[in-house]
C-alpha cells in the first residue's frame, strides 16, 4: 500500500509578521490595562487613606478639646487670672500651675517663631493649646505610674484650714515634676489624695514628618518630665494635615448661659481687647471651638492638577478665610467638625 506524503508548509515571513504584530497588540493592551488598574488602585488607596488620615486628626483634636479643663477633683474657676497671658512653652511648675486657668489657648496665623518649643510651623497655620489632667489616677488599675512620668496634679479635699491656708486658692492644689512633693490629702485630711498626670498639648502644622522629606504632619508637643527635669516632647500624628484653622466661641452673655453666641479667630484681640487682663478673661469665656483641617494626599497623583481654592473658617474681620489652588498633583480634602468643651459649659451653668 503506498501513502502519498503531502508537502509541510510553514508560516510565511508576512503570516509571522501579522503574528508578532497582534501580539504586540494584545502586549499594549494587557500593559495599559494593567497601568490603568495599577493608577486607579493607586488613586483609590490614596483617597482613602486622605479620608482616614482627616478623621483620625479630627478625632484626636475633638476627643483633647472636649477634655480642656478637666482637672479631676479641683475647680479651676477659684483662680485669679495670671498676670500675663501664659506662655505655653513654659516649663516652670509654678507658671504652668497659673495656666490652668485657662485650660484653651491658642495662636492665630502663626509664624514660624510664635512659640519656641515647636519647630517646623508651617506659617500662616493655627497653634492649639490644651490644658487637662489624666481620667486615670496614677497608680490605680490600667493607669500609669509615678515612674512613666509627670507633670502631676493633686486636688485637696480636706477642709482643714492648715492645708489650705487660710482659703488661698493655689494652695488647694498642686502641680509638681515629681509625686514626692505632692502631699495633699482626701476628706479625712490624713490619706494622700489621688494624683493625675496634667497633660498639657499644643497642636501645630509642621512642614516635614522627619526633617526634610517635605510631608505636613499634624503634631502635638507634649509637657513631659522625667526624674524631676520638665521639657516638650514633640509627636507626629498624621502626616498629609497641611493646615489647621480655629474659631473659637465665647459665651459674651451676662449672665453666662454656657451658649458661645460669637465666635473669632483669636479671643485675646476680641472687643479691641490689647491688654492681658481682657485677653485672659477672653480665652475663660470659650465655650466651643470650631476646627478646619486641610488634608493632602501622601503622593501625588499622575496628570492631576489640583486647581482649586479651599474655605477654612473665616479670617479676623469676619470674612472667608480662602487658601489658594497649589497647582500642583496633590488632591485634597477639607474636614470641619463644631467641638463643644464640656467641662467649661458646666461650670458656666453651675
Amino acid at each position: 500500500m503506498h501513502y502519498r506524503i503531502g508537502r509541510q508548509r510553514g508560516f510565511t515571513l508576512a503570516e509571522l509578521m501579522i503574528a508578532v504584530a497582534l501580539g504586540l497588540l494584545i502586549v499594549a493592551g494587557m500593559t495599559t490595562l494593567f497601568v490603568n488598574n495599577n493608577r486607579a488602585q493607586a488613586a483609590v488607596e490614596n483617597a482613602s487613606r486622605q479620608v482616614e488620615n482627616g478623621r483620625y486628626a479630627m478625632q484626636v483634636l475633638s476627643s483633647d478639646l472636649r477634655n480642656a479643663g478637666f482637672y479631676g477633683e479641683f475647680d479651676p474657676t477659684v483662680l485669679p487670672f495670671p498676670a500675663a497671658i501664659p506662655d505655653p512653652c513654659s516649663t516652670d511648675m509654678d507658671a504652668v500651675k497659673a495656666a490652668l486657668k485657662l485650660p484653651l489657648q491658642g495662636v492665630d496665623n502663626a509664624l514660624p517663631t510664635a512659640l519656641d518649643c515647636l519647630s517646623g510651623l508651617k506659617s500662616g497655620t493655627d497653634i492649639l493649646v490644651v490644658r487637662h489632667a489624666g481620667t486615670c489616677v496614677i497608680g490605680a488599675a490600667d493607669c500609669d505610674t509615678a515612674a512613666d512620668g509627670g507633670p502631676f496634679l493633686q486636688a485637696s479635699l480636706c477642709n482643714n484650714v492648715a492645708e489650705l491656708n487660710s482659703g488661698d486658692p493655689n494652695t488647694f492644689f498642686g502641680v509638681a515634676a515629681q509625686t514626692s512633693s505632692l502631699t495633699l490629702t482626701r476628706r479625712d485630711c490624713s490619706t494622700v489624695a489621688a494624683i493625675r498626670r496634667l497633660q498639657v498639648h499644643i497642636y501645630f502644622i509642621a512642614t516635614y514628618n522627619e526633617t526634610g522629606d517635605g510631608m505636613p504632619t499634624l503634631k502635638r508637643a507634649e509637657l513631659v518630665s522625667a526624674d524631676g527635669v520638665v521639657s516638650f516632647n514633640i509627636v507626629p500624628l498624621v502626616e498629609g494635615i497641611e493646615n489647621l484653622q480655629l474659631e473659637y466661641g465665647l459665651d459674651t452673655s451676662v449672665p453666662t448661659d454656657g451658649v458661645a453666641n460669637v465666635f473669632v479667630t483669636d479671643p485675646a484681640i476680641y472687643n479691641s481687647c490689647n491688654a492681658p487682663a481682657c485677653a485672659n478673661t477672653n480665652w475663660e469665656m470659650v465655650q466651643s471651638a470650631r476646627i478646619s483641617l486641610l488634608a493632602r494626599n501622601t503622593l501625588p497623583t499622575a496628570g492631576y492638577t489640583n486647581s482649586r481654592s479651599y474655605t477654612l473658617g473665616s479670617l479676623t474681620d469676619g470674612s472667608r478665610n480662602i487658601v489658594a489652588a497649589a497647582n500642583d498633583n496633590y488632591k485634597r480634602h477639607v474636614f470641619q467638625a463644631l467641638v463643644s468643651l464640656p467641662n467649661a459649659v458646666g461650670r458656666k451653668l453651675n
